[in-house]
């Protein structure tokens, strides 16, 4: 009897590990892959908006409008600011303003230097950005997993998007672009990490980012009101900034908030590397354009990354 209800014992561990690793996959990257998948609509739906529409102006009013519908249907959203510190406060601001800005950074990139360059560096430079952003403030050293990982992601990312296309013709590029692309994967980590830290400490997911949209919602509102809103009044203008506003803003960026809870900003960021493969995916399925072999092979690569970083790794 003593050696039966020995060897038995043991067996629970052993099956806590599997529903560990499935609760940890099913309440972070999870969520976080979903936001990105949705996100990866948003270049489809943009190609939808009235012809002459700026650019800037489509990504803000989304914001504009996702960033007051989040605030509003948040709880605790309202007094999470009176319940903070000071330094929380200051805090705060600077995350709605690193989420403002990366419309303002990133839609003036894609004029410069297309579409495509402008998603590598942007969402490429933002894992990179979290990962020594997150050293820097003494979180943790980035492991070795995680750089390879990102690295192979990055790798798929660029020959995806950055693959020739059938015409040969070659991405413009100018250096004002490259900075402003780079600059909007800094404001990505910069806000991703202030969302983290919030979350990590005990604040409600949704309070956190109805407060950082919110607040970035209303910094944009003069770049909307600034430019031509005619295609705002529009039928098809109005259902592109809704859709953008309800699901790309409001619905992805929940999720994302409710996947930083038991996922690291670094990891969080290139998790959404996701988006670009979506984006390739929808543009061949419903644009009809041509994905070159290269870029098939990207994506390949990407995936591979992707799953590296999403399956937990084994302890001993």
């Amino acid at each position: 009897m003593p050696n039966r209800t020995a060897s038995s014992t043991p067996a629970r561990p052993a099956e806590a590990g599997p529903r560990r690793s499935r609760h940890r996959l099913l309440g972070g990257p999870a969520p976080i892959l979903t936001s990105a998948v949705v996100w990866g609509t948003t270049g489809t739906a943009s190609s939808l908006a009235p012809a002459g529409a700026p650019p800037a102006a489509i990504g803000c009013a989304g914001l504009a409008l996702g960033g007051l519908l989040m605030f509003l249907t948040s709880r605790g959203a309202r007094s999470l600011t009176g319940a903070c510190s000071r330094r929380e406060r200051r805090l705060l601001a600077l995350g709605a303003v690193a989420v403002a800005g990366y419309p303002v950074c990133f839609y003036p990139a894609v004029a410069r230097t297309g579409v495509a360059v402008a998603t590598v560096i942007a969402l490429g430079s933002a894992p990179v950005f979290a990962g020594l952003l997150t050293w820097i403030a003494g979180r943790g050293r980035p492991t070795a997993r995680w750089a390879a990982a990102t690295t192979a992601a990055v790798l798929g990312c660029a020959l995806l998007v950055l693959a020739p296309d059938p015409a040969g013709q070659a991405a413009p590029m100018d250096l004002a672009g490259v900075a402003l692309a780079a600059g909007g994967g800094l404001s990505y980590a910069v806000y991703a990490l202030i969302g983290g830290s919030f979350i990590t400490r005990g604040h409600a997911s949704g309070a956190v980012m109805g407060v950082l949209f919110g607040g970035a919602g209303l910094l944009v509102v003069p770049v909307v009101v600034c430019t031509d809103t005619g295609w705002l009044s529009t039928a098809r203008g109005a259902s592109v900034a809704a859709y953008l506003a309800v699901f790309t803003v409001c619905l992805a960026y929940r999720l994302f908030g409710y996947g930083l809870r038991r996922t690291p900003a670094s990891v969080a960021t290139s998790l959404t590397l996701a988006e670009p493969a979506v984006a390739a995916v929808l543009g061949v399925a419903v644009l009809g354009e041509r994905l070159p072999v290269v870029g098939w092979c990207g994506l390949a690569v990407l995936g591979a990354g992707l799953v590296l970083l999403t399956v937990p790794a084994r302890r001993r």
